[in-house]
């Protein structure tokens, strides 16, 4: 699901393959889908949809292939008074009884319309199982949306499949190991055909398995053609707990850590834009402030923004001995550019701003030194202490959590009577209903 960082670009890399054409094809394919049900429709769209759609068809493009509303896939459906609707959904059960609900509904109304669902990136059997449980599988059509994977910057690909980490982990749910396999598939069939392939862990290999034997079913379609990708690496959650559950100190990290980085843009909220409004920045290589700080250590970013707000203001001052040609010309070429850079320069310096308020109210320095402790496996009573201390200060039962599997991580499980009391502090403060799902001495 997540994404990786996008590293500075080496004079001696290869071009990176073109990952825009993923989104190109998703956008073909959903207009084609639209248009398998001429004339206006409403279409439904499914929570979770909403944000990875934006970024591969705009409103305009929907108004275009006659969507008229747009609802949300919601535990109370609005009222929709078109003859024709579509719903956008992924392969769940409770977006399929959603549909069902509706169709009965009508039925019951003794009203008729067209039906038609398109299961994102893949439609699963339990959802033809509910339709026919529901007894609308002859009132509806059906069809799927193959949008796998979406490009969020040069290098970075994500499948924004957020549940498959609980399906597969926690719950032991196989069912998007195919849909993996297929994403795998078009890469290879884009990108490929790849010259090797690398995995760890138990569902890299399922992974592996499964698309070896869709290869072999569509053979030939990549033969003779020259890799833009040449290695895979397939990589099992599981294998590192480690890193997830430790501070981020980048700035990229601290960003998605305070305001959360979602499909690739974060929503910087008035106390960033000092304004009474929020805007929504998409975070990638384009936004080159924003590209040069990514990578680095937080400690330094403050000092880099104020050196480069600094830079920018003497560009600006040259226009003061200018004469009419100059000014014509800086006008038409330069201000622009100025214009955008100061803008994201104030935004940037003002996440900056709010993320250290924050860090220093929960005391990061600390809490970087336990983390430490943790790693290195030295001073476990002491970081004992200092997690049942962070617990009872209430700074965030959130980051507390993640200290305690950090804990029991690190100590490979912990003693009952730590476990026992560990649990119950946590418990009087937060309050019951956390810990019910989670294995003794997790």
């Amino acid at each position: 699901g997540g994404g990786g960082m996008a590293s500075p670009g080496h004079r001696d890399a290869p071009e990176l393959p073109d990952f825009g054409l993923l989104k190109r094809l998703a956008r073909d394919q959903l207009v084609y889908l639209l248009e398998q049900l001429p004339g206006k429709k409403d279409l439904f769209i499914e929570a979770d949809l909403m944000s990875p759609l934006d970024r591969i068809a705009n409103v305009s493009l929907l108004k275009q292939h006659e969507v008229d509303k747009l609802y949300r896939v919601e535990a109370k459906p609005a009222r929709s008074s078109s003859d024709q609707l579509c719903f956008l959904v992924r392969p769940r059960i409770r977006s399929v009884k959603f549909v069902a609900d509706i169709v009965n509904a009508d039925k019951v109304a003794g009203r008729t319309r067209k039906y038609k669902i398109i299961f994102s990136p893949q439609k699963f059997y339990t959802c033809e199982r509910i339709l026919e449980e529901e007894g609308i599988y002859g009132d509806v059509t059906w069809d799927e949306w193959s949008f796998y994977l979406l490009p969020l910057d040069d290098d970075i690909i994500s499948m924004e499949l957020p549940e498959f980490f609980r399906d597969y982990f926690l719950e032991g749910n196989q069912c998007w190991i195919s849909t993996v396999s297929q994403a795998l598939q078009l890469m290879s069939s884009l990108f490929g055909p790849f010259t090797r392939t690398y995995g760890i862990g138990r569902c890299a290999k399922m992974v592996h398995e499964i698309w070896r034997e869709i290869v072999e079913e569509s053979e030939g379609d990549s033969l003779g053609r020259k890799p833009e990708i040449g290695q895979v690496f397939l990589m099992d959650r599981d294998v590192d707990y480690v890193t997830a559950l430790c501070s981020q100190v980048v700035y990229e990290g601290l960003v998605d850590d305070t305001f959360r980085i979602k499909c690739g843009s974060v929503d910087f909220g008035p106390d960033v834009t000092s304004s009474d409004r929020s805007i929504k920045v998409l975070l990638n290589a384009q936004d080159k402030v924003f590209s040069e700080i990514r990578n680095e250590h937080f400690s330094s970013v403050f000092g880099f923004l104020s050196q480069k707000a600094r830079n920018l203001q003497a560009q600006y001052d040259r226009r003061r001995g200018m004469d009419i040609k100059q000014m014509k010309n800086f006008v038409s070429q330069e201000l622009k550019g100025l214009k955008q850079e100061h803008r994201l320069l104030s935004l940037h310096i003002g996440a900056c701003e709010s993320i250290m308020k924050k860090k220093t109210k929960q005391d990061f320095q600390e809490l970087l030194k336990t983390e430490h402790a943790l790693l290195e496996g030295f001073d476990v009573r002491e970081s004992i202490g200092f997690i049942e201390e962070h617990i009872n200060r209430q700074v965030s039962p959130l980051e507390s959590l993640r200290l305690l599997c950090l804990l029991s991580i690190t100590e490979n499980g912990l003693a009952p009577k730590d476990y026992r009391f560990l649990r119950t502090q946590y418990l009087q403060v937060r309050g019951q209903g956390v810990f019910l799902g989670s294995p003794s001495q997790a």
